[in-house]
């Protein structure tokens, strides 16, 4: 797989069925590796390790439904009310980062309601906080770590 960026880290991989697994930690099962993936893995470890927010509070590839659609989010993290701190879309390294990619995560986000998003394909980051009293995002240089408070 291709060098993404972010920091290194250690993964678990088996071959399954001629195609190789990663196991994620946090679903507790090996999935297939896929390029986009390798991009969540290493968005979930930046997660937990470089930015300090507990396993407990994220989730990962879990159903959402917008009006008759059924979509599927890549990571959610959440705040310990359970309301949604930060919505992540990830995206395989070959994929530009567009204004489509922005669209999708802004309507995952009409239902979700985050505080922050995030846009990668791990090669390219762009992190936004949501600002709702005057109805846009502003860009950030970097998601802020994990404050309980």
């Amino acid at each position: 797989m291709i060098v993404l960026n972010f920091p290194t880290y250690n993964f678990r991989f088996k071959n399954s069925q001629n195609k190789i697994a990663v196991f994620d930690e946090l679903r507790k099962k090996f999935i297939i590796l896929t390029p986009e993936e390798w991009v969540r893995q290493h968005c979930v470890q930046f997660l937990i390790k470089e930015k300090n927010f507990p396993k407990s509070l994220i989730n990962v590839e879990k159903q959402l439904k917008l009006g008759k659609l059924i979509k599927r989010y890549d990571i959610v993290v959440y705040n310990s009310d359970g309301s949604i701190h930060l919505i992540v879309e990830c995206k395989a390294p070959h994929i530009k980062i567009t204004q489509q990619v922005f669209d999708q995560i802004a309507q995952y986000n009409l239902t979700l309601n985050a505080t922050y998003l995030m846009v990668t394909n791990g090669l390219s980051h762009y992190f936004c906080k949501m600002n709702y009293q005057e109805a846009k995002y502003e860009f950030l240089q970097e998601i802020p770590p994990y404050n309980p408070n």
